[in-house]
């Protein structure tokens, strides 16, 4: 009878590690050709970061965030842009976003959600952008974003019945 090692959590995680550093290695070296060949007009600075979760499935989910992307084909490109890093959480009624902008003044904030989706755009001297699916239906006109410390929290009410989709405005508190 053949015994199989069973892999443990720390080996899972070790596997993880190895595939980000293999990644960031990877990423570095292009985002060095890229500056070397002077193929980006963005002068820094630049952010990259990731974040590892576990999600309530088990399985492990990497996101990245910051202002330098790599397509699905493996090209690099570097955006005025940074993507802050967001949650998106399904509460029982309502489903929470928070996203972190440090450094912006709430006047610079713009929101704007429909049923499917929140849009995040700030600036002031940095950008910020990002659109974030949204994991169920919501009313957008329930809306209610508030700001402090650098962290934007909006709460959406989730959508009970059918309406067109239309596009609403958020004022940031």
């Amino acid at each position: 009878m053949e015994w199989r090692k069973r892999r443990s959590i720390f080996d899972i995680f070790d596997e993880i590690i190895r595939d980000i550093e293999d990644t960031m290695r990877s990423f570095e070296e292009e985002f060095e050709r890229l500056l070397r060949e002077g193929s980006t007009n963005i002068r820094g600075p630049y952010y990259y970061g990731v974040r590892i979760t576990i999600g309530p499935d088990g399985v492990p989910r990497v996101e990245e965030f910051g202002n330098i992307r790599r397509t699905k084909l493996g090209k690099t490109i570097v955006s005025e842009e940074i993507e802050p890093l967001v949650d998106v959480i399904d509460a029982d009624d309502e489903v929470w976003v928070i996203a972190e902008l440090p450094g912006i003044p709430k006047e610079k904030i713009k929101v704007k959600a429909t049923e499917d989706y929140v849009e995040i755009r700030a600036e002031n001297g940095k950008k910020y952008y990002k659109k974030i699916e949204l994991p169920v239906k919501v009313d957008p006109k329930s809306a209610v974003a508030k700001y402090k410390n650098g962290v934007l929290d909006i709460k959406l009410k989730k959508k009970e019945k059918k309406e067109t989709k239309e596009e609403t405005e958020i004022k940031v508190e």
